[in-house]
């Protein structure tokens, strides 16, 4: 397996995987043009060639950015890709100068065993509510917020 920064070739799948979880209402979809525009955000895990799961780390301002959209295909999961994303993501934050990692999850005790605790959302800066204005369960969302700060 190889984790490697999204390309222009890997919109198409990204789409496909991300959007199988929204679906299931595991996550926000994401629209291809989404994807496009955003595409330096995305990192990917590959076997083969073929992708096998995904995860973006989205900067919303100078001290902070979002680790979203974390997929890992079914045949995959349980075997630790996930926990590598989100490590290669805080990584990248590091290197890019971001002290603060956020997510929002269904599954916070994920994102614990990589070291975030939990946050309120509301102290969050009201720049994160971006997204939240395209879901369906807004404002009556319950998802958890996650934090991380990058040493």
């Amino acid at each position: 397996m190889k984790i490697k920064k999204a390309t222009i070739k890997d919109v198409k799948a990204i789409h496909s995987l991300v959007n199988k979880f929204a679906k299931k209402d595991n996550m926000l979809p994401r629209s291809l043009n989404e994807i496009y525009e955003n595409l330096r955000d995305y990192v990917i895990c590959a076997e083969n060639e073929k992708l096998i799961a995904v995860a973006a780390l989205h900067v919303l301002w100078e001290d902070l950015a979002e680790i979203r959209s974390i997929a890992v295909a079914k045949n995959y999961q349980r075997r630790g890709v996930g926990k590598k994303l989100i490590k290669y993501c805080l990584k990248d934050a590091r290197n890019i100068g971001v002290n603060k990692v956020f997510a929002l999850t269904y599954h916070p005790d994920y994102f614990k065993d990589s070291g975030f605790e939990d946050i309120d959302k509301n102290d969050l800066p009201h720049k994160i509510w971006g997204d939240c204005l395209k879901c369906p369960k807004f404002p009556d969302c319950n998802e958890v917020a996650v934090i991380k700060k990058i040493e």
